[in-house]
């Protein structure tokens, strides 16, 4: 039976939350045709991203009813004004209760949150608004990826492509996962090191992070109220 793997794209994602994970998990469909790799929305339309790039679904939500795994990209404030989309939410709902894998890239989270689906779990977002999770019931944990039962969620932006090896290591083994990482080539080297968290200031975020939900749920007092308390 042929296991789906559900991408979903809404308006103002950041594209390599989407894209990443998407290479890599398309990567795993041609090595095991047992599955098929999907990307979703609400319509068949071109849809803004963070970027000049416009993405267009391949599916609508109701052509997939119950994917295999759905995961949900993030960005900035279009994610946040996602929280407060009522069809995305309802499909996240109905697809996570037949679904085995639900997972998120950066503050896809935040949507997942909103959804009730992390309820009393562990999980990460972007750095950025990670304090958010607590407020929507989640536990905030400040890893690269975090699992979590059924829920798998990475932090921000290029951890999807982390979280995404890990999971086609769950789904087809360690070997095929590193036969996936080889094809693609990850082999990230940034010609500044890595970052280092221990002496970076973060707060330095806060008023853009605050200025963005301000925005984003200006239409939505209760729910922005619960998030700013």
């Amino acid at each position: 039976m042929t296991k789906t793997l559900a991408f979903v794209l809404y308006p103002g994602i950041t594209p390599l939350d989407l894209v990443g994970p998407l290479q890599v998990l398309s990567a795993l469909a041609q090595i095991d045709p047992s599955f098929e790799v999907v990307v979703v929305g609400q319509a068949l339309t071109p849809m803004g991203t963070d970027t000049p790039l416009r993405l267009t679904p391949s599916h609508t939500f109701n052509q997939v009813r119950e994917p295999f795994a759905v995961i949900v990209p993030g960005g900035t404030e279009p994610t946040l004004a996602a929280m407060a989309d009522e069809p995305l939410l309802d499909w996240l709902r109905s697809a996570a209760q037949t679904a085995e894998i639900v997972g998120s890239v950066c503050t896809g989270s935040l949507i997942l949150a909103a959804a009730g689906l992390l309820n009393g779990r562990e999980a990460t977002t972007h750095w950025g608004f990670r304090d958010l999770l607590a407020k929507l019931g989640a536990t905030p944990v400040a890893e690269r990826w975090v699992e979590s039962g059924p829920v798998l969620t990475a932090a921000g932006v290029s951890a999807g492509i982390d979280m995404a090896l890990h999971l086609v290591e769950r789904l087809a083994g360690e070997q095929t996962a590193r036969t996936v990482q080889l094809l693609i080539e990850y082999d990230p080297q940034p010609p500044h090191g890595g970052i280092d968290w221990d002496s970076t200031d973060l707060d330095f975020f806060k008023p853009h992070a605050r200025a963005m939900l301000d925005t984003a749920l200006s239409a939505h007092p209760e729910l922005l109220a619960r998030l700013t308390a």
